[in-house]
């Protein structure tokens, strides 16, 4: 069954912002209530909408002849006297289970936990409402805390086995090969700066999102880079134009001219690392060269990353390049810094060193 409800001057407008009001106060039960009427203003019939928010229908009948006989004043619940209940010890080790299967395991249509969507999830299970400022501290008590998510590669299992190794088996050896032959381990990598720039979190007026200009050029300013383990030496090169073979080769060997230890170089499986070029490179200077692969679809196991991201925070997070020039004067400028002051790289290795051991140990 359809129904027709005429809404007078300005009760739209009300209802949106009441609805608005009550997702902000982490008024679940208003945000329904307002939602279903809502629905029924749409041309939905009551079962629709029943099935949609997963009420009883006779609930959604109830909103709409509540509606129809106060209007606008409807719209309102009575706190109910007494103490509010609570999860239960049980009810919250159930309630942590579901958060760490995600959303779309419990039945969401997404793959972010919110506290409006946590609570939306409490309500019907447990039979039990939070406010949702309330339900933060809830959570925070429970170990759980609202962070950024990261990507992990859909081959993380296929490569479990391998990464394992590396922490336990390949890693050690490698760093007793260095101790014994006096050798820098150099961890390979390269990276582009956009001339766009890049995005960032930052602090703004809430209600004004901080905007950012850019030129809108797609063009890269591409650096070769390694650093050492132990000391926190940088050695990096500019490329203007694509990662190869022969521009990779030109790299290392400037950077052999410019040590006299042997050199363990860590790289991962890019196609000019290990071209039938670079293994010829490396056989001619088995005497200067050791070479190590990293675990496939491993970038966080490259401690050079941690640079790479702390270059581009200071060089290129919501800056505006008009030109080509001044993105490299700005990159080029970090880079000198972090070259001159190698203790920097080895407190960025720091982080790595403990990620490395908590992986290690878990």
């Amino acid at each position: 069954m359809r129904l027709r409800i005429s809404l007078r001057k300005g009760e739209w407008k009300e209802l949106l912002r009441r609805l608005k009001g009550a997702y902000n106060a982490g008024n679940l039960r208003l945000v329904r209530r307002i939602d279903a009427l809502l629905h029924i203003l749409d041309g939905k019939e009551f079962a629709e909408v029943a099935e949609i928010l997963g009420l009883n229908e006779q609930t959604i009948r109830n909103y709409v002849n509540s509606f129809i006989l106060k209007r606008l004043d409807s719209l309102g619940y009575k706190r109910p006297p007494g103490r509010p209940a609570k999860l239960t010890k049980t009810q919250r080790k159930e309630l942590a289970k579901l958060i760490d299967a995600g959303p779309e395991e419990a039945g969401y249509d997404c793959g972010v936990w919110d506290t409006i969507l946590i609570q939306d999830l409490i309500d019907p299970r447990f039979g039990v409402s939070y406010n949702v400022h309330y339900l933060a501290e809830l959570l925070k008590n429970m170990g759980f805390s609202y962070q950024r998510a990261r990507f992990v590669s859909q081959h993380i299992d296929d490569v479990a086995a391998e990464q394992m190794e590396w922490l336990e088996k390949k890693g050690p050896e490698i760093m007793r090969l260095a101790k014994k032959l006096g050798a820098m381990i150099l961890f390979s990598d390269e990276v582009s700066f956009a001339q766009w720039g890049s995005l960032s979190y930052t602090w703004s007026r809430k209600g004004q999102q901080p905007f950012v200009k850019t030129s809108g050029k797609r063009k890269g300013y591409k650096i070769f880079g390694l650093i050492d383990y132990f000391s926190g030496t940088f050695f990096y090169k500019a490329h203007p134009g694509r990662f190869n073979s022969e521009s990779y080769q030109a790299f290392l060997t400037e950077v052999l001219a410019k040590t006299k230890q042997h050199l363990i170089i860590i790289q991962d499986g890019a196609s000019y690392h290990t071209s039938k070029m670079r293994q010829e490179f490396f056989a001619l200077h088995t005497d200067r060269l050791s070479v190590s692969q990293l675990p496939k679809y491993s970038p966080e196991f490259n401690p050079i990353e941690y640079l790479w991201r702390n270059i581009k925070k200071k060089a290129t997070h919501l800056r505006y390049f008009p030109t080509f020039d001044d993105l490299t004067q700005k990159v080029d400028e970090k880079l000198r810094s972090f070259a001159d002051t190698p203790q920097k790289i080895i407190n960025l290795m720091g982080k790595y060193r403990k990620t490395r051991k908590a992986e290690a140990t878990a």
